[in-house]
């Protein structure tokens, strides 16, 4: 009885590192190509959307969000700041939400369109069907953020700034100075940092 008792153990132990190995390991390596370009996604217009749609001349930010990460809320104004000045520099913008695990409540299509509707989004907001984009990019945060370039090259990955907990105290804006490295014809001298918000919620 003990010797089945440690292998069914073993067996649970092996399942979750799998799990956890899935979701956690192959994140997108820095100088990749985007992945999944051209898959549509429903989007709060209820148009279908792709990430290659929301590219501009100057590259794309790809932000993993959603609506109910106490991060993500305490985060909203460094969050349309960022995505503003993206689009201001004429870099394409797409938040995607990939909460499956939740769909049927608070990150439904329906609470997509209401929080940005309150929120004021200027940007695209789509449903990150199956999780499909973010197992792609290996994402596992929210936020969680991708800059790619103009030929669609990751060239930053990581926070929007070095302290997600309090604005007041922030001594680096990464993002931001991706982006002003990316303009400027620059390599990007910070290109990861660590990304700090709730798991994604995969099924």
């Amino acid at each position: 009885m003990k010797k089945n008792i440690i292998v069914f153990s073993s067996a649970i132990l092996l399942v979750a590192v799998l799990v956890a190995f899935r979701f956690t390991g192959g994140v997108l390596p820095i100088g990749s190509s985007l992945p999944k370009a051209d898959v549509t996604m429903k989007e709060i217009s209820n148009e279908d959307i792709s990430m290659k749609d929301a590219l501009r001349k100057n590259g794309l930010l790809v932000m993993f969000t959603c609506n109910t990460c106490p991060y993500v809320i305490k985060n909203q104004e460094r969050t349309k700041a960022i995505c503003k000045y993206a689009l201001r520099n004429d870099i394409g913008v797409i938040l995607l939400n990939s909460n499956e695990g939740e769909r049927e409540g608070g990150n439904s299509l329906g609470a997509m369109q209401q929080y940005a509707k309150e929120q004021k989004y200027e940007w695209y907001y789509v449903v990150d069907k199956n999780n499909e984009i973010a197992d792609a990019f290996g994402a596992n945060r929210t936020p969680e953020n991708f800059l790619f370039n103009k030929d669609l090259k990751l060239v930053y990955h990581g926070a929007i700034d070095d302290n997600p907990t309090d604005a007041a105290n922030v001594g680096r804006q990464h993002l931001k100075e991706a982006m002003n490295d990316l303009l400027a014809g620059k390599e990007v001298s910070l290109k990861e940092s660590r990304s700090v918000g709730c798991v994604i919620k995969r099924k």
